[in-house]
């Protein structure tokens, strides 16, 4: 007999091949290999957005700690409709001025420093590492879930994938496929939350069950005070800031564009979160005993949905993670081709060897991850709070000179650079030796701006030609 999930997966990996295959026929430029030859519409450039913001944290790692300490996690996501209209609002008019092919470009154009462009492409590349490891974590427990394979054997398959259609077609394989992966998200959280309700008589059934079942659940002492506030730090200032998601700025066409395409992406991220904590919610009263919250989601899928409706949320659960490791993947292979080879070694490099060099980039930084899973690093780790680690990391790096760069004429290379170093190693020593009720973003950030500030006035100021592109009136 013809295993329909065993059907349905094949054929959404050969359609995303297909389409990375397209992709690499349209690449005609660098500039279409890392923003999509800066045209994409509103409806592209959108969803592009909302599939990268939406991953296994969103699927697989908001679910799970909403299985495990309750609802209050639920306020901090409050933070990312907010963190969008900074974007659109401070953050885009001025950053877009000039467009640039990567993050640290704009750095080295704003503070006008190599040194900068690189330190940036290295802490790119090492947050990178930090995120696809839970993405492959999380493939790993769909695949074990959805074909009874060794979850190693999943993450392989999964890693093996997501890198060869990076590989192949760039910015615009990553946007096309998000785009088809934003539809199956979408499809499958709104027809899975009906049916998982239907178990429970609507959704006043399920909450008093829930209430039956775990009773603190939707009051606030899963999670103290101060930690969910400093995560909901984390979450506005990564969602600001976070190169992934930058990068789409310059990708979309103009600012009316960028306007719209960023309200699409708030739409439709804040819709498919509010759905994904209904079904965290029926999670706690189907499988009261699972080992790890992770579980809980492909176990709605598995078990609870009829097989098709099933595995279609579970393809939703692998486009979530494969659209947020793509974007990344491009990043780093941009950040070590465009920001560090190219900037620090040889200035000469042609671009046939540049993009050489990038998609040996993509292969090592998605395969890294993998051999320290295999090492045992974060064994044990909730997959969300992996994300979340890789978040404040970016947050504490890159917010201050990104958003001070385009606010204060007076910020100087020197500011950037000791606002991204101290930031990082904050945010890292904080991780591992301080207080756990206080996410590291918060230390993180505030070293980094007060880094930023005295750096600046102590240093000489900066020639009109740094900022003067970024302060021309609209």
């Amino acid at each position: 007999m013809i295993d329909i999930q065993l059907v349905i997966f094949i054929g959404y990996f050969l359609l995303v091949f297909f389409i990375g295959w397209l992709s690499m026929r349209w690449t005609k430029s660098e500039e279409d290999y890392w923003i999509a030859g800066s045209k994409l519409g509103w409806g592209i450039g959108g969803a592009t957005m909302a599939a990268t913001h939406t991953s296994a944290g969103t699927f697989i790692g908001t679910i799970g700690v909403i299985y495990a300490v309750g609802w209050s996690f639920g306020w901090v996501l409050i933070t990312i409709p907010l963190a969008y209209w900074f974007m659109v609002a401070v953050l885009a008019p001025r950053f877009t001025s000039v467009k640039e092919l990567t993050l640290p470009a704009f750095l080295q154009r704003r503070y006008q420093s190599k040194t900068a462009r690189g330190i940036g492409g290295v802490i790119i590349l090492i947050a990178t590492v930090v995120y696809i490891q839970a993405q492959i974590l999380a493939g790993g427990l769909v695949a074990n879930v959805v074909f009874g394979i060794e979850p190693l054997t999943g993450m392989i398959i999964f890693t093996i994938i997501l890198v060869l259609y990076t590989l192949v077609g760039g910015m615009l394989a990553v946007v096309y496929t998000d785009f088809l992966q934003m539809i199956i998200m979408v499809v499958g959280t709104v027809v899975s939350v009906p049916l998982a309700l239907m178990h429970f008589d609507g959704l006043s059934g399920l909450i008093a069950k829930v209430e039956y079942v775990k009773p603190l659940t939707f009051e606030w002492g899963g999670f103290p005070t101060v930690l969910l506030i400093t995560l909901g730090l984390a979450f506005f200032l990564g969602s600001v800031a976070t190169p992934e998601k930058v990068i789409r700025l310059y990708a979309m066409k103009d600012m009316k564009t960028i306007r719209r395409g960023v309200l699409l992406a708030v739409i439709l991220v804040t819709g498919i979160n509010l759905l994904v904590f209904i079904l965290g919610l029926a999670a706690m009263v189907l499988f009261p005993n699972l080992p790890t919250g992770d579980l809980a989601m492909p176990m709605i899928a598995k078990a609870v949905l009829p097989t098709f409706v099933g595995t279609i949320m579970l393809a939703a659960i692998t486009s979530a993670m494969m659209s947020t490791v793509d974007s990344l993947l491009l990043v780093a292979g941009s950040a070590l081709s465009e920001d560090i080879y190219q900037n620090v070694i040889n200035k000469k490099i042609t671009p046939k060897r540049k993009l050489l060099i990038a998609r040996a980039g993509i292969f090592i930084v998605g395969i890294v991850p993998l051999i320290s899973i295999i090492a045992g690093f974060a064994e044990g780790e909730l997959i969300q709070f992996i994300v979340i680690l890789f978040t404040a990391i970016m947050a504490a790096g890159f917010f201050t000179p990104v958003v001070g760069g385009i606010l204060w004429k007076r910020a100087t290379k020197q500011g950037a650079i000791a606002a991204m170093i101290g930031g990082v190693l904050t945010t890292g020593l904080w991780k591992a030796y301080g207080d756990p009720l206080i996410y590291p973003v918060l230390p993180g950030f505030i070293i980094s701006v007060l880094c930023y500030i005295i750096f600046s006035f102590c240093t000489k100021p900066p020639p009109a030609s740094a900022w003067k592109p970024y302060f021309k009136k609209k």
